[in-house]
């Protein structure tokens, strides 16, 4: 009998990318919609991807499966 496979959490992999370096990089909040009052400044500080707290690293790698 096979062992079981963990699958990639679908949402997980929606929301994370990895870089070639290994890296998990994760988009800011708040760029999705009510855009016309926030300054510009603002919006282009949160545009762009960053990289994924160390706390969390372990979590999303986990979820992420083979693709981490």
């Amino acid at each position: 009998m096979s062992k079981s496979k963990n699958k990639t959490h679908s949402g997980a992999s929606r929301r994370f990318r990895v870089t070639g370096s290994g890296k998990i990089m994760r988009l800011r909040a708040n760029k999705n919609h009510l855009l016309e009052h926030k300054p510009s400044k603002r919006t282009r500080r949160i545009s762009g991807q960053v990289e994924l707290a160390q706390n969390d690293v372990k979590k999303i790698k986990k979820l992420l499966g083979n693709r981490a």
